[in-house]
């Protein structure tokens, strides 16, 4: 049995392992530094990637340095938390906001686009542990029924980040240089001082009780997934463009499958000691919070990351107004959050949370269905209101029930199998709902533009000098900028393409919301702990 570092009076824990209000706001504090590097940096670089693609020569490869990321964040994240069952979880966040600094830097002075996807890579290694340790350590900290107090704190900061990073990435990316320095850089070099922020925090102001014990690591488990997500999220990215039947699509499958099929063994081998422990699967509550967490994140990653697109393609934003114009469904995920966790907190009833939730994301996402190329701003934005409070209401009570329903030694692989999971669906959301996107969206401006040609308007700006070069309907999907320089009568065939394509895969993620609704019906009652896991843990120790 060991500490993570001496306790003091007023960080630490008393005898029973109980922290008070105060400190758990004080240890929040560092948590949220952490938690806040790895928010910022996703929509810092998703706004400035077009620009830091085309100084690196490299526009037609970008998708590297997302898939790069992606694959090693999604792979850490159960690592990161079974790691932190066993050997406690402050000296493992340390390590992930190093490797996540580190990375930024090496970021910094990339010289290619297939470079950069290697430094992501080694950056994404941090960014695994960031999110999946802070739920974790929370967990450790907070009672589950309590827990729902401090969910307003998050949201706030996701909140924040979402708005703060289009802006400053939009900043960045506009400024040749800044103190000789390229400014996209910038968009990674400014983690540094946030990270060193943050790990001086977490040094002093998190005390966390641990409790060691010898297990086997399951490292074979870890090779296995490796094996099957590497091909898979690979092929996931890439499909669109390979072609989803083409030699290398079908390999990416073969040993994707390969790689699954050795996971699940290894994972049966190692019983307790499994990476993901299969027996979560046989306790019921998280069984379908697991499989609610895949399809909610197809939904919400699938459905919102559009979103901006919309706002830039259809109404002409720049990527700084679009971060801005995203404000309803961020209040709107804040105050769902919020008020649920207030009404968790006082009652302990959190079964119809996730359920409500669903249905309003089923709701939202088809009433941004009913968007086009001319719907006023004032219905895009309720349609993203309800959307977020769907959001608010869904993803934090999901996580505490999959937290409660494990024994309080197995939280963190809880956490991260759930974060996992989410993590994943939102992989396969983004990568077919960008298909259908893609796949539709050529067609349905050719069709546009054969229905306005016939207007007085458009034969009007035809006459006056003006025409539609043919050939820019097949690189509309390459470069969209040049949309903005058309006269607004041509301009507006385009806008409606993509429009009536949004509107078909918002369709679509209202319909996966509607099968997470049916699997959340299928949740049964859950009594939160009234205890900690830190203080559950000590009196299964008997200390």
């Amino acid at each position: 049995m060991t500490d993570d570092t001496v306790a003091t009076p007023t960080t630490g824990p008393d005898h029973s392992g109980a922290y008070s209000h105060r400190q758990v706001l004080t240890i929040l504090s560092g948590l949220m530094l952490g938690m806040f590097l790895g928010a910022l940096d996703q929509t810092i670089v998703s706004t400035s990637i077009r620009t830091i693609a085309d100084d690196l020569n490299g526009l037609s490869v970008q998708a590297w340095v997302t898939t790069a990321y992606l694959i090693t964040a999604t792979i850490t994240t159960p690592i990161y938390g079974k790691l932190g069952d066993l050997y406690g979880r402050k000296k493992l966040f340390m390590f992930a906001i190093t490797v996540f600094v580190l990375g930024s830097v090496l970021c910094t002075f990339a010289t290619s686009m297939y470079q950069l996807a290697a430094f992501r890579a080694f950056q994404g290694l941090g960014a695994g542990g960031l999110f999946t340790l802070v739920l974790a350590i929370i967990g450790d900290i907070v009672s589950p029924r309590e827990r729902a107090r401090y969910t307003g704190y998050f949201m706030a900061m996701f909140g924040t980040s979402s708005v703060l990073g289009p802006l400053i990435g939009g900043f960045f990316a506009g400024q040749a240089t800044i103190l000789g320095i390229a400014g996209w850089r910038w968009v990674f070099l400014v983690n540094v001082p946030i990270g060193i922020a943050a790990l001086v925090v977490v040094i002093r102001t998190l005390h966390i009780h641990h409790v060691r014990r010898q297990v086997r690591i399951d490292w074979w488990g870890a090779v296995a997934l490796v094996v099957a997500l590497v091909p898979l999220l690979t092929v996931a990215e890439q499909g669109r463009e390979w072609g989803w039947d083409s030699p290398r699509s079908v390999t990416a499958y073969v040993v994707g499958g390969l790689g699954l099929v050795a996971f699940y063994l290894a994972e049966q081998m190692m019983g307790d000691a499994a990476l993901i422990p299969l027996r979560l699967f046989r306790i019921r509550a998280a069984a379908v919070t697991i499989s609610a967490s895949v399809i909610v994140g197809m939904a919400m990653f699938g459905g919102i990351m559009l979103l901006p697109l919309y706002m830039q393609i259809v109404h002409g934003a720049s990527p700084t107004e679009a971060g801005l114009l995203m404000l309803p469904m961020v209040a709107g995920m804040m105050v769902g959050s919020i008020g649920s966790g207030q009404v968790i907190s006082r009652t302990g009833h959190i079964r119809m949370f996730p359920i409500a939730g669903s249905a309003l994301i089923v709701v939202g996402l088809l009433l941004l269905s009913l968007c086009g190329a001319d719907t006023r701003m004032t219905w895009v934005s309720l349609s993203m209101l309800v959307l977020g409070l769907g959001l608010g209401n869904c993803m934090q009570p999901l996580l505490l029930i999959v937290q409660s329903a494990v024994p309080p030694t197995e939280i963190g692989v809880a956490t991260s199998s759930a974060t996992f999971f989410r993590q994943i669906g939102g992989t396969l959301g983004v990568a077919i709902f960008l298909s259908v996107l893609f796949s539709t969206v050529g067609g349905n401006i050719q069709d546009e533009i054969q229905a306005e040609a016939q207007t007085p308007q458009w034969q009007q700006a035809v006459a006056a000098g003006g025409g539609l070069d043919p050939s820019v309907v097949a690189k509309v999907q390459d470069d969209s900028s040049f949309i903005d320089t058309l006269d607004p009568v041509f301009a507006h065939p385009f806008k409606v393409g993509f429009a009536e394509s949004m509107d078909l895969v918002f369709v679509l993620a209202a319909g996966v919301g509607v099968l997470a609704f049916l699997i959340l019906l299928l949740l049964p009652p859950v009594e939160l702990r009234a205890t900690s896991a830190s203080v559950a843990a000590r009196a299964e120790a008997g200390s």
